[in-house]
């Protein structure tokens, strides 16, 4: 059986879109070929290392018949650059260690962003005999420009040039989305192009009706309390007059968000922490409707939750923008309000009547779901590929 590597700054135990994109793919090439995942030792999203692999440099295992090997790196989620990029140098670094005293397949499959991680990684491997496919899931570094992350200057100019070379030294590049493919295609037509969406591959589930008897209307977020997602921001700006708000998750902007709820005491915001991921399937069947926001339109973003809470049967507010709208949209799964326009945000929810949330409309999402966003199908195509 031929051999693949996948090399990726996020896997589980780790939680969140990228891991569960990147364990979905390693199981997924099973059949075909014997999958070694390259990755740092689990620090996301806490930024510390797991206490289960604290004071290790390397730790080999295999799981769900991958070959893992875990590297050391300088775990930190501090909000200062230049932490951040030793965090990254420091992976970084491991891997070329690992590159010097390993023997590497003929194809690699590498996960951007993190930028600099890709640079590196497409930089010692190229090779005429060796095939390299960028999984690109965001656009950096203008996804962080729109962000507020990262100015423009000399940084950006540079984040730019390993951008481009990392594009241009690819044999295939995998987008989550049509923008980013364009994105791509405008740099450079030397690679092949790939449009891989980010569809989870979990089991049908059966469809639960919610049952109130009130008219509130019960929220709920689930997923990274990050800069991008703004929830601290969403909090202070809905209104609550016939809502409730219910958070699921962990982040950056957490202890925020603890904070502006004990200081609220009189809004419908509850929080509940992050739990495991199939214990959350079960908890957000009890809400009428899953919120998938962003604080500000990013370019080549297409949230990942809409494709599982699709397959959940969950209908969706989304408050992205861009191609997001365009799948919610297509597919009626939902409503959609403009980003960054919570006037807008509040009218809409205000136009959600919980009559028209019933079970029928649930398992016609459902059945879209698995009918427009089939994992095994999009594998297989993607097989072709490789």
């Amino acid at each position: 059986m031929k051999n693949i590597m996948i090399i990726t700054s996020y896997f589980p135990p780790e939680i969140g879109a990228a891991s569960n994109r990147i364990f979905h793919l390693a199981e997924g090439l099973q059949s075909d070929y014997n999958v070694t995942v390259v990755t740092p030792l689990p620090n996301y999203p806490t930024g510390k290392i797991f206490d289960a692999y604290k004071g290790k440099l390397k730790v080999k295992s295999r799981e769900n018949n991958i070959n893992i090997v875990r590297l050391w790196l300088y775990a930190s989620k501090s909000k200062n650059k230049f932490v951040r990029l030793f965090a990254m140098l420091s992976y970084s670094m491991s891997l070329v260690w690992f590159f010097i005293w390993n023997k590497i397949p003929d194809k690699v499959i590498v996960q951007s962003p993190p930028l600099l991680v890709a640079f590196t990684s497409m930089l010692f491997l190229r090779s005429k005999k060796r095939k390299l496919i960028l999984n690109v899931s965001d656009l950096w570094p203008s996804a962080g420009f729109e962000l507020g992350a990262l100015k423009q200057g000399f940084s950006y100019k540079l984040l730019q040039k390993l951008e481009h070379f990392n594009y241009k030294s690819a044999d295939l590049v995998l987008g989550q989305s049509n923008e980013i493919l364009t994105h791509v295609g405008r740099i450079t037509s030397k690679p092949q192009l790939f449009l891989y969406r980010n569809y989870p591959n979990i089991d049908q589930q059966n469809i639960t009706e919610t049952t109130s008897n009130n008219q509130t209307l019960k929220i709920v977020y689930a997923g990274l309390l990050g800069v991008a997602q703004g929830i601290l921001k969403l909090c202070k700006e809905l209104d609550y007059g016939g809502i409730e708000l219910h958070i699921y998750g962990s982040g950056a902007e957490e202890n925020d968000i603890k904070a502006f709820i004990e200081n609220n005491k009189n809004l419908p915001i509850h929080f509940y922490g992050r739990v495991d991921r199939t214990e959350l399937h079960c908890e957000l069947k009890k809400y009428d409707i899953v919120i998938i926001p962003l604080l500000n339109r990013i370019y080549g973003s297409v949230p990942s939750k809409i494709f599982e809470y699709a397959k959940l049967g969950l209908p969706m507010l989304y408050f992205g923008g861009g191609e997001g709208e365009d799948v919610i949209n297509e597919n009626k799964l939902g409503w959609v309000a403009k980003a960054g326009d919570y006037n807008n945000l509040n009218s809409v929810l205000k136009k959600i009547d919980k009559a028209v949330l019933t079970f029928e409309l649930k398992k016609k999402i459902q059945d879209v779901a698995y009918e427009s966003f089939d994992f095994s199908k999009q594998l297989s195509l993607l097989k072709e590929k490789l």
